[in-house]
């Protein structure tokens, strides 16, 4: 058994793990960073629950805050300057996936050749090389950014929603304070919880699982499914929100290491064009997607089910496997996901843009690993049953 799984090589993890952060930092010897956040963070006075105890130790750290919901290129770019200006050792991606995909694509260009593009290192390139160590603080528990060695760009020129791949990606270390996603709207929690979910499933039914994905996997799917419906209707539940956090960091670790499938390939164009919230697209197709690949890793989708509290530990395979799709629907109702037209894609603008976004989803590389591979026209039948 040959099985290569990468991971940062510190995390602290638990409620208040951000106040120390300072003392990370001592421990990896740096004491000069950039931190990559989103405007909203510092409108809302939330960068300080990170520049505070920096500050008290005596660590001078400046801001960049310019990162938007999808990132883009020229959001990088103007990243690289920002880093570029000053006598920086290391960056610190804090807010939800979009700041620290920002700064692990920053980090990645900055390391690059001058005149090189984003675009020059998405998949299959191996984007091995980054600039600067970079540690990850999530305050959403979903994407699981802090734990992989992947981040997906928007080419603005094309709206290609780019994966780039490699260990010029992972983080050095990560901070994972539950506490720090408290106050995180409902539609957030929502989306990202699903997202996180996706992550777990996509790695378990993945063809590039392996025993260790598996166990990240598993436990991950057994947090999520429990606790993802808590944290929708009563989101001051610290035992549920702690539950999802450390769901969220597992199923990336998962990941990471197993790669996620048809549902992220598919989901990508969605946001590229549509500008949907990457966790919401990934939850619109989750149903569709289960139900065209389920029979294709029938037993891997009924433990799924079974994991997550889905289905009853004595289902055979095939009822375990319906109400995994059934409990998939059903969460979508109660958190409220949209379908794309109820998001408010007219019709005829997502007929026009099938033929492209399959062929992105498939150059993505991403369907490739899922249990069912399927052509262009099998990906655009399941765009169309969304809708």
């Amino acid at each position: 058994m040959d099985i290569g799984f990468f991971a940062p090589r510190h995390m602290d993890i638990g409620g208040g793990a951000v106040v120390r952060i300072a003392a990370m930092l001592g421990r990896l010897g740096l004491s000069r960073p950039l931190i990559v956040t989103d405007p909203v963070m510092v409108k809302l006075g939330l960068v300080r629950r990170i520049t505070d105890p920096l500050e008290a130790a005596g660590i001078v750290c400046a801001i960049f805050s310019d990162t938007v919901p999808e990132p883009v290129d020229t959001v990088v770019e103007a990243g690289v300057a920002a880093a570029r200006g000053g006598a920086f050792d290391c960056l610190i991606g804090f807010g939800g996936g979009s700041p620290i995909d920002t700064a692990k694509a920053i980090n990645i260009l900055l390391a690059a050749e001058p005149g090189a593009r984003m675009r020059d290192f998405k998949v299959p390139v191996a984007a091995d090389t980054a600039a600067l160590p970079l540690i990850a603080v999530p305050t959403t528990a979903g994407t699981g950014s802090e734990a992989t060695r992947f981040t997906v760009i928007t080419d603005t020129q094309t709206d290609e929603k780019m994966l780039i791949a490699g260990l010029g990606a992972l983080p050095l270390a990560a901070v994972v304070d539950y506490e720090l996603t408290m106050s995180v709207p409902p539609r957030t929690t929502a989306d990202t919880g699903i997202d996180a979910f996706t992550h777990a499933l996509e790695a378990y039914v993945s063809r590039r699982a392996n025993p260790v994905s598996d166990a990240y996997a598993r436990s991950a799917m057994r947090l999520i499914g429990a606790n993802l419906r808590k944290v929708w209707q009563t989101p001051q539940d610290r035992e549920a929100r702690e539950a999802m956090m450390l769901g969220a960091t597992l199923a990336g670790l998962a990941f990471s290491n197993a790669s996620v499938a048809l549902v992220h390939g598919m989901s990508r164009p969605i946001g590229a064009h549509f500008h949907v919230p990457h966790g919401m697209s990934n939850a619109m197709l989750l149903p569709a997607v289960t139900r065209y690949s389920l029979n294709a890793a029938l037993p891997r989708y009924a433990e799924s089910a079974r994991l997550a509290g889905f289905a009853r530990a004595d289902d055979a395979d095939q009822l375990a496997g319906a109400r995994l799709i059934e409990a998939l629907a059903a969460i979508n109702a109660e958190l409220e996901v949209p379908t794309p037209q109820g998001f408010g894609v007219a019709r005829a603008d997502w007929d026009a843009l099938l033929p492209k976004m399959a062929e992105q989803a498939l150059a993505s590389g991403s369907p490739g690993n899922n249990p069912a591979v399927p052509d262009a026209a099998e990906i655009v039948r399941i765009y169309e049953e969304i809708f």
